[in-house]
């Protein structure tokens, strides 16, 4: 069984919850600590947002898979990006060559950010893009067809992914070593505030974490100390705490303890709450509220019986239900194969909507507020991470701890112990390990068309043989400029990706200032 990474007595009662206090650890919902939500009525009054992550080979592809799910009703879009555009690599880059388009959409210029949107509605819809070390011209491409669209900048919403401190620690997609990386990010806090107030500047991502083997305890903690970071660091760039913080958002996963992950949620908001109000001094109740979106465990799809990735979606999604969360996606049963295919990528909305409008969850807000298990999981996780925490405190905070390779290890640990754990059969995976089948047919499968890559290339060149080239200099002296100086770069990068500079050619830019991270060493 997968069990929590818990002590447990087969039993629980109200002698489990020592020195408990309903009123201070509870309270209302809408309340601090926002431990039962950060609205009153949660999902009585709007349910969560319905999002299915999207993004593969042309901008065009993209589009049409854009429009597809508005027609089936999500009701906020979710952009994947390939990872030359998370590089800051163009299409046509040496670098680039087999990776065009196969894990999320090619990206190079304004044209194709014009077709990988045409025809939403960019005032009325919410964007999020994952995207990290280029989030800044990601985000300056959105705005840029936003404007040539007659939208109005300040009604746009959405989120930039925008977390760096997670890829040093899980995933690898940066570029500029680290406290460059933290300058660009301030300069966006600094950017939306003033013009782009209804915009999530960065989503806090625990979900790549939790991906690359840590444990639920782990995740709060690190997702939590990198927050902590990213506050700081706005603050020593001169940022007011509650002119910020109200765009903060977070990015959890959704792994397959259903209770587990129910306290997990309840238990990182009452800690983010008392690490606002206690550790920064925000004053603005929105600055207190961990908001945050939820997406099912990738790492728990299974190649073999991928039918049953649809149940583990369905108990993923209900915990993040449960446990309060604001925005979510459901992955679908082809993924641990392939991108998903159309009929696969409407069931697991549809998963969503059922959930949302037949099973009755969203009726009562926290409906197992009160439970012993869910108390004592909620208050064991967070005794455990804030210990993790003042350990990353003490080793001078996240950036220090990643360079020292802290958190890396650790994840490294807890990994090595859930193999060890399947190779004994302590921990199950149905289909994988136990009650498996045999002579199991594979399903039909979403390809890339392998030539993508070539024809990106191909619209690159004309692209750059069509435009003001002279003009495009100059935006990117500029921006190169702004970067050895103290200007916001955000202004430069817009200027730049307007005159149809490239992605790649703006990250060069930056490159030739800010040099490039390799690796870190990991702990001693």
């Amino acid at each position: 069984m997968n069990s929590p990474n818990l002590d447990l007595s087969p039993l629980l009662s109200d002698k489990d919850q020592h020195d408990f206090n309903a009123h201070e650890q509870l309270g209302y919902p809408g309340e601090f600590p926002f431990t039962r939500g950060i609205h009153p009525n949660m999902y009585r009054s709007r349910l969560w947002t319905m999002r299915q992550y999207a993004g593969f080979g042309t901008a065009e592809e993209s589009n049409r898979r854009y429009h597809f799910l508005l027609s089936q009703g999500t009701t906020g879009l979710s952009v994947a990006f390939d990872l030359p555009t998370q590089m800051g690599y163009d299409a046509d880059h040496p670098l680039s060559e087999g990776e065009v388009g196969k894990v999320g959409v090619s990206i190079s210029s304004l044209e194709d950010m014009e077709t990988l949107l045409h025809g939403l509605p960019l005032e009325r819809i919410s964007t999020s893009m994952t995207i990290n070390a280029t989030a800044s011209i990601l985000l300056a491409l959105y705005i840029a067809v936003a404007k040539k669209q007659g939208a109005e900048v300040r009604k746009l919403s959405g989120t930039v992914q925008n977390d760096i401190l997670k890829e040093y620690i899980a995933r690898g997609t940066y570029i500029y070593p680290p406290q460059y990386s933290m300058r660009i990010i301030t300069d966006i806090f600094r950017y939306c505030a003033e013009h782009l107030p209804r915009w999530n500047t960065i989503s806090i991502s625990g979900y790549h974490i939790r991906e690359a083997g840590a444990t639920a305890v782990q995740e709060v903690a690190f997702t939590l100390s990198n927050a902590i970071s990213y506050v700081q660091a706005a603050l020593d760039a001169g940022l007011n705490v509650d002119r910020f913080a109200g765009q903060l958002s977070f990015f959890f996963n959704s792994h397959n303890n259903l209770f587990e992950e129910v306290a997990k949620f309840r238990a990182a908001r009452r800690m983010w709450a008392h690490i606002m109000h206690e550790r920064f001094s925000a004053q603005d109740p929105r600055s207190l509220m961990l908001r945050f979106h939820t997406q099912t465990a990738g790492s728990t799809l299974t190649a073999q019986q991928p039918d049953n990735n649809i149940v583990r979606t369905a108990y993923q999604a209900l915990s993040a239900v449960l446990g309060g969360t604001q925005s979510l996606h459901t992955n679908a049963k082809d993924e641990a194969l392939s991108l998903p295919t159309e009929e696969a990528a409407r069931v697991a909305l549809r998963t969503q909507q059922i959930l949302a409008h037949e099973t009755g969850v969203a009726d009562v807000v926290d409906p197992l507020a009160g439970s012993y298990y869910v108390e004592y999981l909620t208050d064991q996780i967070e005794q455990q991470a804030w210990e993790y925490i003042h350990k990353i405190d003490s080793l001078g905070g996240s950036v220090h701890a990643i360079e020292r390779g802290f958190m890396q290890a650790e994840i490294e640990r807890a990994a090595y112990e859930y193999q060890c754990k399947l190779d004994d059969q302590q921990a199950i995976v149905v289909g994988v390990n136990r009650f498996i089948a045999e002579g199991e047919q594979r399903p039909a499968l979403l390809r890339v068309d392998p030539e993508v890559g070539m024809r990106q290339a191909a619209k690159l060149a004309a692209l750059r043989a069509r435009r003001d080239n002279e003009k495009v200099q100059q935006t990117l002296v500029a921006l190169e400029k702004g970067a050895a100086g103290h200007e916001n770069l955000l202004p430069l990068i817009l200027a730049a990706v307007e005159t149809y500079a490239t992605l790649g050619e703006i990250s060069d830019a930056m490159r030739r200032v800010f040099g490039e991270q390799h690796e870190f060493r990991s702990a001693e």
